[in-house]
């Protein structure tokens, strides 16, 4: 699925709000509901008075890792996905920190010289763009110290890590940021639960966003709690509604649904599930996610939850309004 808009420059966010003079939970939130065939725009401060009393939210709680490493001064590795084996799926890319694109080259057998003398061994190509790898060295604490955030040509300067966490951010893994909890704010949080909606974690640690014109995601390690889990029977058993704050948490959710027969119960391990309006969905509601390139993968997911026309209506008005993309950006709420 496609929406057909050219996302101009000027819509794409080129560092946090917070550079801009905007609170987290001051970005722009567009409320897009299913049923009614409505659209609205508010500021993301107003998100707990938008949910109703009974609702569920549930976040993910994977922490952003300082995924890239720079190799020489044209090379740069993006650490993305730890495997079972001890391995991760890194991806080669040509450029100087923003503005990288990947790299073609590499061979089986290659070992890469990284900061501080780790040494990284490409055993064999996962995709056309990811390797599996073995670095010498412990890959998280590595990264903790020689490491910096990914970021794309549309960022225009680095920022600290610390920009790139959520409030919810406990468990490091992600190579990249699960941005649909990055608006949330501790007061937000206090209005929430106050207001009678509950939240619940889980973790899948997303790789790197970066996928090419008819790549489908690959799989990603995730865990819903048992606690979790009874939550969301609960919520959909008394009337509550389950909402999802970002893609991860529907793929985690669905995956767990799907192993539990239709019914979401604790799972843990790897996803490969890709969410799609086919596939349907068996244990969310809604979903608060950011807004997505017109070739984005993501598309697929929200055509889960929406119709093409009320996604074309919603990106329409965001554009019009000068909504701002990408993990820095504004958000968007899609409820039935």
């Amino acid at each position: 699925m496609t929406i057909a808009f050219e996302l101009a420059p000027a819509l794409e966010a080129h560092e946090p709000p917070e550079a801009r003079g905007v609170a987290r939970d001051g970005v722009a939130l567009m409320v897009s509901r299913q049923a009614a065939g409505e659209v609205s725009h508010h500021q993301f401060a107003e998100l707990p008075e938008l949910l109703l009393p009974g609702d569920l939210l549930v976040v993910n709680t994977s922490a952003t890792l300082p995924s890239a490493v720079p190799v020489t001064s044209e090379l740069t590795v993006h650490f993305s996905t730890a495997m079972p084996d001890g391995s991760w799926l890194v991806e080669l890319r040509f450029g100087n920190g923003a503005g990288t694109v990947p790299c073609r080259g590499g061979a089986a057998g290659d070992q890469l010289l990284l900061p501080g003398g780790a040494l990284l061994r490409l055993v064999g190509r996962y995709t056309g763009r990811l390797w599996r790898a073995r670095l010498s060295t412990a890959v998280i604490p590595y990264l903790i110290r020689h490491g910096r955030p990914i970021r794309y040509s549309y960022v225009r300067q680095a920022w600290p890590i610390e920009a790139y966490q959520t409030v919810f951010a406990t468990v490091p893994g992600s190579a990249e940021m699960p941005s649909a909890g990055r608006p949330f704010s501790p007061e937000i949080v206090t209005r929430l639960v106050s207001r009678g909606i509950t939240i619940a974690p889980v973790t899948l640690h997303t790789g790197v966003s970066s996928l090419e014109d008819g790549e489908d995601p690959y799989p990603e390690p995730f865990d819903v709690p048992p606690a979790t889990a009874r939550l969301v029977r609960l919520a959909r058993g008394h009337g509550g509604r389950v909402i999802a704050a970002g893609t991860t948490v529907v793929r985690a959710l669905e995956t767990a649904a799907i192993r539990g027969d239709g019914e979401v119960a604790a799972a843990a391990g790897w996803t490969g599930h890709v969410v799609t309006r086919q596939s349907g969905l068996q244990a969310v509601d809604g979903l608060l996610t950011g807004l997505h390139e017109p070739r984005s993968t993501h598309l697929l997911m929200l055509a889960a939850l929406a119709s093409e026309d009320m996604l074309a209506r919603s990106y329409t008005e965001a554009a019009d309004l000068g909504y701002h993309w990408h993990e820095f950006g504004d958000v968007h709420l899609l409820l039935p």
